[in-house]
């Protein structure tokens, strides 16, 4: 009875924070405040300061600055142009043609982003006029933007999963390349949606790109180079145990710096712009984190979290079970709240059952960044969609469903990741350890 009333006041606090437009960090350190002024005589003051400090101070939370300042620095720079021109030749003759660029764009740049927003931003920013200058249906160019570039959740760097690696105190480079292949099926599977859909619809007659030479392909294939390379330095440095998440975030921030440089993009004031732009980015994440890991001893006070692990286990879910009611649970969430938030504010609750059913926790980040990916392109509150209405002007219900066919192949995903869990533990149990953890 106690812990229903705790749930109770809980959620009362949330919403009623949320409702009046406070910000998300501020909101969870409030109804943590509740709850530790309600459920325990400790001095709240001390409480805060201790945890709030805590959460903030982690070496593995270095990562995250430097690796949205990398994406900051690329996001100025000419990489969608030059993505586009190195990808469009070997993707034109594809069955979809260069509604390919979309996807693999996605791919190649959620590799050096980390961000969802940032990938969708600095690819649409080129293809959707490219695209629409080649009569390309509009409803498939803003529908695979939408689901492509939730990539930059999954593939590495991944901001959410260096926030889920900090929040449950697991291995941020594994939680990396753990998220490699099932990034890489996915984008395999939204193009093979493009060609089903290619052939299937009438609509689909773009104009077609003038023949190129093999010769030519490659000539072209040159503008790739640069961010090949610094794909390998940040992923390959941690895959191979020479740099931990931090030193592979450090390097990806140099080698972005040197590609701003050399394209001629970084001027002092576009300097000051990225160290602010992730300046602020850093801090609101930090401030949810606080607020999260406040609010995760308040309910320790409680006994909710243990409360509701053993219901779920008086309640013998089968492993899928729980797994299903939890991709309700989140999908659900992700009607109302953003992907790092919907992380920082479950996983005080769901980490106890997970461990008790015996879940993998390298293989559970990844599958609550697969249902965090297909939150961003739910409305209301689908954070990508509103990216797309401000950059096509489509009314909001357009663009949610172009997006649905993506939704439904996220959630083929996340049964091909429940059958095959290899896919997210297999690379991880095979990488070198980096010195010095």
């Amino acid at each position: 009875m106690d812990q229903i009333y705790a749930i109770g006041l809980f959620l009362f606090v949330l919403f009623l924070l949320l409702g009046s437009g406070v910000w998300i960090g501020l909101a969870l350190l409030g109804v943590a405040y509740v709850g530790m002024d309600i459920f325990t005589t400790r001095p709240i003051g001390d409480a805060m300061m201790t945890v709030m400090w805590r959460s903030a101070s982690s070496w593995s939370l270095t990562a995250l600055p430097m690796f949205i300042w990398m994406g900051e620095i690329l996001y100025r720079t000419r990489l969608s142009e030059d993505m586009f021109r190195g990808l469009s030749p070997w993707m034109a003759r594809l069955p979809g043609g260069l509604m390919h660029t979309n996807i693999a764009g996605c791919t190649v740049f959620a590799a050096v982003s980390g961000s969802s927003a940032a990938t969708l931003t600095t690819v649409g920013k080129m293809t959707i006029p490219e695209l629409r200058k080649r009569n390309y249906p509009e409803r498939m160019v803003i529908g695979t933007l939408a689901g492509s570039a939730t990539l930059g959740l999954m593939i590495p760097p991944s901001l959410t999963l260096i926030v889920y690696g900090v929040s449950i105190n697991e291995s941020i480079t594994k939680l990396f390349i753990a998220g490699i292949l099932p990034g890489l099926i996915l984008a395999a599977m939204f193009m093979v949606y493009v060609v089903g859909a290619s052939q299937l619809s009438k609509s689909y007659q773009p104009i077609a790109e003038p023949a190129m030479t093999f010769a030519e392909k490659v000539r072209q294939s040159r503008f790739l180079i640069p961010v090949f390379i610094l794909i390998l330095l940040v992923i390959g440095s941690m895959y191979m145990g020479v740099a931990t998440a931090t030193e592979a975030a450090a390097i990806g921030v140099i080698g972005s710096l040197l590609l701003a440089a050399w394209q001629g993009s970084l001027s002092a004031s576009t300097f000051f712009e990225t160290l602010m732009g992730a300046a602020r980015t850093s801090a609101m994440i930090a401030l949810i984190l606080s607020g999260a890991a406040f609010l995760s001893l308040a309910m320790g006070f409680t006994g909710l979290p243990r409360g509701l692990a053993e219901v779920i286990a008086a309640m013998e879910l089968s492993r899928f079970e729980l797994l299903m009611a939890l991709m309700v649970f989140y999908v659900v969430l992700g009607c109302f709240l953003d992907g790092i938030s919907i992380v920082v504010l479950t996983i005080a609750i769901v980490e106890p059952m997970i461990r008790q059913t015996g879940i993998d926790i390298i293989w559970f980040g990844i599958f609550v960044v697969l249902v965090v990916e297909m939150a961003q392109i739910t409305p209301p509150i689908g954070f990508n969609l509103f990216v797309l209405q401000g950059m096509t002007g489509h009314e909001m219900n357009f663009i949610a469903r172009a997006a649905l066919p993506m939704f439904i192949i996220m959630v083929l995903m996340v049964f091909l990741l429940i059958a095959f869990p290899e896919l997210a533990t297999w690379l991880p149990a095979n990488m070198r350890p980096a010195a010095g953890g």
